[in-house]
């Protein structure tokens, strides 16, 4: 019977856990935890990188219609006087049609799209801006790893104890 560590945690907790030690492996390349919540992360983002690899070149590129704003040159938008039926005049902002290339998901890279974002959270960069970490995992970490063997991404080193408390501490790296 194959069971998952409790790691002394009620359900929710654990689960919050491991979501953030996984995140934080995949953004960061690496981290720092105790041995047995790394061997556990480690099962969890070997997984993770295993679909992003089948699933990296899945998609197709379609050409979609878009409108947005029209820009000047210092990147503010275009903004023209119109008047109202009652005579009213306001600035009405310009809007321009543009055809974009995007990358669109066939059903299966969609279903890994989904099952990453149930094991990571959402996280943003020191900018503010969201990080697309399953984005992340198909674009940058999956060719990495590309014609590597079935697993074996990650690797686990020994710290040694843990000052305070003495648990044995390992860091959890990306190879």
């Amino acid at each position: 019977m194959a069971t998952n560590r409790k790691l002394g945690r009620t359900t929710d907790i654990r689960k919050s856990m491991l979501k953030t030690l996984t995140t934080d492996a995949i953004v960061h390349g690496k981290v720092e935890t105790t041995l047995a919540r790394a061997k556990e992360v480690k099962s969890i983002v070997d997984s993770l990188i295993s679909l992003a690899i089948k699933e990296k070149d899945n998609f197709e590129e379609i050409e979609v219609k878009i409108k947005r704003a029209k820009l000047d040159t210092k990147g503010n938008k275009q903004t023209e006087l119109v008047k109202s039926k009652n005579g009213k005049e306001f600035l009405k902002v310009v809007k321009e049609e543009v055809t974009e290339k995007r990358q669109k998901d066939m059903p299966s890279r969609l279903n890994a799209r989904r099952k990453i974002m149930r094991k990571v959270n959402k996280v943003k960069n020191s900018d503010g801006k969201n990080i697309d970490v399953p984005a992340m995992l198909f674009n940058e970490i999956a060719p990495k790893y590309a014609g590597k063997n079935v697993g074996g991404y990650t690797r686990i080193v020994k710290a040694g104890p843990r000052r305070g408390d003495g648990a044995e501490v390992a860091i959890l790296q990306l190879i």
